[in-house]
């Protein structure tokens, strides 16, 4: 049954293998067809494809339960171990102001064994996400977010793990903060955010202490640091900040707009990563920023979406310089943001 692929439903199943006009094996005899692979044939410019008959392949389907992706049961409970880890670590440093540096390893370490394969970054940390515990999964998701980045980025796996690990340990200072203030559901006083913004020093002292100079130190002292030089504690600015500090920031400030806080509702994340495109014009270093949102944005293809104009349908393709326009399937036809400018996604249903 050959068939364009604007016409193509989720689920088809292609009968031959694929080729794009330079030969190139594109999808294999088999493939089922969703908004990753059309999105694929799309970018191979290939326009019509042979599928099996949809009334055979209906009549041998198997029905599958569940909507969670497969990698759910096996990575909770590391996500779990890892939050219940950290919160060891706090509590350490809380009473002896000190952490050892073998419990930062084998708290943070399976995070990166059993997550490094997994892309879908959006999925896995609003699926694992809750409101329970925020000090503590904000850290680890920081952490995982700054092990992405940085490989992202192009450092080594190596180099990727340590900066995982500064990400893993930037708010330990906050252990040295009230309870009541660190999770006061209404504003804080002046005199209760100056105390908040001490956490930064505080970490890098307990850092210090624990294993002497090193990236986590500065990362704990410079993650609240701004490119304008508008942050704290010491309005260090520009290529002033540690490279590695740029980063960790970028991975701080998504964390804690995509979190549901008790005093903050969570916000769309299209919305965040546009935020963030707006701070890297002037707090967050623009390079880092805009390669975090150029390798985040294609984790949307195949999610629901709302346009402003009141139509649902799904992303089959991202942009790799206008971020958000993408490609949009409503129904039977195709949406194209960057074309159609009077048009844009108002949210992303996750």
């Amino acid at each position: 049954m050959r068939i364009h692929v604007t016409e193509l439903r989720d689920g088809d199943k292609l009968s031959n293998d694929t080729f794009n006009g330079y030969g190139l094996h594109v999808l294999s005899k088999g493939t089922e067809l969703y908004a990753r692979e059309i999105s694929k044939l799309f970018q191979h410019q290939i326009e019509y494809v042979d599928i099996i008959s949809r009334k055979q392949e209906e009549s041998a389907r198997t029905i599958e339960s569940g909507i969670n992706p497969k990698w759910i049961p096996t990575v909770q409970p590391i996500y779990q171990d890892a939050v219940n880890g950290y919160e060891q670590l706090f509590l350490e440093a809380m009473q002896n102001g000190k952490i050892i540096e073998d419990d930062v390893v084998h708290t943070f370490q399976p995070l990166v064994d059993n997550f490094r394969m997994e892309r879908d970054v959006v999925s896995m940390l609003l699926l694992l996400n809750t409101k329970d515990d925020y000090t503590y999964q904000h850290s680890v998701q920081v952490g995982m977010l700054s092990y992405y980045l940085s490989s992202w980025l192009g450092y080594s796996e190596k180099e990727a793990v340590k900066i995982g690990q500064a990400g893993f340990l930037h708010d330990i200072g906050k252990c040295q903060i009230t309870d009541g203030i660190l999770n006061k559901p209404g504003k804080l006083s002046d005199d209760e955010y100056e105390l908040i913004k001490k956490h930064t020093i505080f970490g890098h002292q307990i850092i210090l202490e624990s294993f002497g100079e090193s990236l986590a130190a500065t990362v704990a002292l410079q993650h609240h640091e701004r490119i304008d030089g508008t942050g704290y504690p010491n309005r260090v600015k520009g290529d002033d900040l540690h490279p590695v500090s740029k980063i960790v920031a970028v991975a701080d400030v998504y964390s804690a707009m995509i979190s549901s806080r008790v005093y903050q509702k969570k916000r769309d994340l299209l919305f965040v990563l546009k935020e963030l495109y707006r701070m890297s014009f002037t707090e967050l270093d623009a390079f880092t920023t805009h390669t975090f949102i150029k390798h985040m944005i294609p984790n949307f293809i195949g999610k629901q979406v709302e346009l402003v104009s009141g139509e649902t349908g799904t992303i089959i393709m991202t942009h790799p310089s206008e971020f958000f326009r993408p490609l949009v399937r409503i129904e039977d036809r195709f949406v194209d943001l960057t074309v159609t400018r009077n048009l844009e996604v108002k949210q992303v249903f996750m």
